[in-house]
């Protein structure tokens, strides 16, 4: 049976009973507090990221000081409104319904100008009425500055943040009026790039951390035990809680096999790790937590990668694995890649997507498109993708994009620039480099996306970065399939593949 829920075990005993389930773990680390203070008056600091259900918290204390009131300050209060955020990242957020710029800008820019010393001031008040003052919501730690007694960092994945989008949550600053594949962008260039990045350099100065994933049952621990044990799990193999997602094109053999739920109308991704995506299930004396992989890779990142990738890529985790499941399902559009300069061009990112595709599984007929015809041209192939993107009418594109038949076990590599898909009926191992977004898709076969609403087609973008000359055969510029892995396989023992071929759109036959 597939393991939706891997747990990483923390292996030292002087770990034991760190990780306390419940909101009265949460609750009771106040009330000791507020009864340790000599003055008997607290003021707490409850920061987190969007999506966590700061109500829920809110009524847990609520419940328990029944008897008294709390003075409540919520972070949300200060936050400027929506028009201005819209404004003020509008080069960030773009009117590419997928696509925007990623920001360097960090979390006081969702905020008032005098956010913080509005928040100073009503800390005094509250704090005079009040033995117990709560700053709540996202950025609190930032508003309150030094003034919190107790700080606590309350976090979700960024799978329940997507889920929740769908179920109509908006993004931070309450942007309104999107779309989830709308949503998706504001978070991926503007909101996870401020928010996790305050989260990693002020995590430590937190004393509690809040896993709130479960909302019926939170977890929490110390952010010092949380760190040992993430330091912990990182000398020993590791395996992230895979993300799966439906898609248009997704097919049934990663649902049955994975088990996953009957209403879902199919797998098309299974993450494992794209590193920003996934979280992990860290387990100590039953009890488990659920923290986002980047922060293992904050803490262990030496242990994980190793010194050679380390002086290469930092805390990085450049690599990213997912499963594409087409089997009963259609096929992948067909799209490219983004060159390096373009993407740090046009997107503010570093790192282009190189790619591969290695067949795990397949039914009888299955193909991989890869590359152009011998007698495609740049221009013919152009026109008919805008045709039928105009018209609503397919076109044949096997006139223009190669069609490979495929076996189990052979890896295509695709560069950046090369046309390419994964036809139906293939269960597909995508290895690249951690940028998983910038795919522009150029053909989609004139089908609308699962929300009943037409795929984005970038082809202005596509053309800029396709490689036109890539060909089954021409001078130095080849198409060539090599026997290399069968060999390597057959010395291993590994069964898994007859045929065990490499097919790769080069520059040279050497590569």
């Amino acid at each position: 049976m597939f393991n939706k829920r891997p747990l990483n075990l923390v292996r030292d005993p002087k770990y034991r009973d760190c990780i306390q389930a419940g909101y009265d773990a949460f609750l009771s680390i106040i009330d000791r507090r507020l009864g340790d203070s000599e003055t008997k008056r607290l003021i707490v600091a409850i920061d987190g990221t969007h999506g966590v259900s700061f109500e829920r918290l809110r009524e847990a204390l609520e419940n328990f000081y029944a008897h008294e009131e709390i003075g409540f300050i919520e972070s949300q209060s200060y936050l400027k409104p929506e028009t201005q955020i819209k404004e003020h990242f509008k080069e960030n957020i773009t009117d590419n319904r997928a696509f925007g710029r990623k920001t360097n800008e960090g979390i006081e820019s969702y905020f008032q100008p005098e956010a913080r010393k509005l928040v100073r001031a009503q800390l005094e008040i509250e704090s005079a009425k009040h033995r117990l003052t709560v700053v709540l919501g996202t950025g609190a730690h930032w508003l309150s500055q030094d003034a919190a007694d107790l700080r606590f960092f309350a976090d979700i994945s960024r799978e329940l943040q997507q889920i929740k989008h769908k179920a109509g949550m908006n993004n931070f600053g309450g942007l309104t009026g999107l779309d989830t594949v709308e949503k998706y962008k504001v978070a991926l260039f503007v909101e996870w790039p401020i928010l996790e990045t305050y989260r990693k350099r002020h995590l430590h100065e937190m004393d509690y951390y809040i896993d709130m994933n479960t909302e019926d049952e939170p977890k929490t621990a110390g952010v010092s035990d949380l760190l040992g044990m993430m330091k912990d799990i990182s000398n020993y193999p590791l395996r992230v809680k895979p993300f799966f997602a439906p898609g248009v094109w997704g097919g049934q053999y990663l649902k049955q096999l994975a088990d996953l739920p009957a209403d879902m109308p199919n797998c098309a991704w299974s993450f494992e790790p794209i590193a920003p995506e996934n979280s992990i299930l860290i387990a100590q004396s039953g009890v488990v937590m659920e923290i986002p992989f980047l922060l293992v890779m904050m803490t262990g990142y030496k242990e994980i990668l190793g010194q050679r990738i380390v002086d290469l890529f930092h805390d990085y985790f450049p690599i990213r694995f997912d499963y594409l499941d087409t089997i009963d399902g259609s096929n992948l559009s067909i799209q490219v890649h983004g060159k390096r300069d373009f993407l740090r061009k046009q997107f503010n990112e570093f790192m282009e997507q190189q790619e591969s595709y290695y067949i795990m599984e397949k039914r009888p007929g299955s193909k991989v498109y890869l590359g152009f015809t011998e007698s495609a041209g740049k221009e013919s192939f152009l026109s008919a993708v805008r045709t039928a993107q105009d018209s609503g009418i397919p076109f044949d594109y096997t006139e223009h994009v190669q069609e490979w038949d495929c076996e189990k076990g052979d890896l295509f590599l695709i560069p950046t620039g090369t046309v390419h898909a994964s036809g139906k009926d293939n269960l597909v191992l995508e290895i690249s480099s951690t940028t998983w977004w910038f795919t522009f898709k150029i053909y989609d076969y004139v089908r609308k996306d699962s929300d009943g609403k037409p795929r984005p087609i970038n082809i202005d973008w596509a053309e800029e970065n396709i490689d036109f000359e890539k060909k089954p055969a021409g001078s130095d510029k080849i198409l060539f399939r090599s026997r290399s892995l069968s060999a390597s396989r057959e010395k291993i023992g590994n069964t898994c593949s007859a045929s065990g071929t490499t097919c790769c759109l080069s520059y040279t036959a050497s590569t």
